[in-house]
């Protein structure tokens, strides 16, 4: 019994792994390309899944691919990956009371750096 299902095994058509096979429609592909850059990697941190060789990373472009391929919107995979992993996944995260600070500290940056250019102005003259 057991032979026979190692046999069955042996002959079925194994799955492509989606993680590092390129889907068949190129404007599919495109658009799971442009989703994965702009998801960042959980285990490097440093890098978008489309960069990574992380497990994690493969696992995850196979499975934008897998929602790509059956139809998904990318948002909508984006969403999700987002909901599953949180805000860290996005490399662009959404606006909410966790993220303000990220968003607003160029800003912050920005005026403070004026303040001192103006102060070093005045101090000259």
């Amino acid at each position: 019994m057991s032979l026979v299902l190692a046999l069955a095994l042996a002959a079925a058509p194994a799955a492509p792994d989606l993680g590092n096979t390129q889907l068949p429609d190129p404007h599919a592909e495109a658009q799971a390309r442009a989703l994965m850059g702009e998801l960042r990697c959980v285990v490097c941190q440093g890098q978008s899944i489309a960069d990574s060789d992380a497990d994690m990373a493969a696992d995850m472009r196979a499975l934008v691919r897998q929602r790509i391929a059956r139809g998904e919107d990318p948002s909508q995979i984006r969403d999700w990956l987002i909901e599953r992993y949180g805000d860290y996944v996005s490399y662009d995260p959404p606006l909410s009371g966790a993220t303000a600070l990220l968003w607003a500290t160029p800003i912050l940056l920005l005026g403070i750096g004026a303040w001192i250019a103006r102060s070093s102005f005045r101090k000259r003259r």
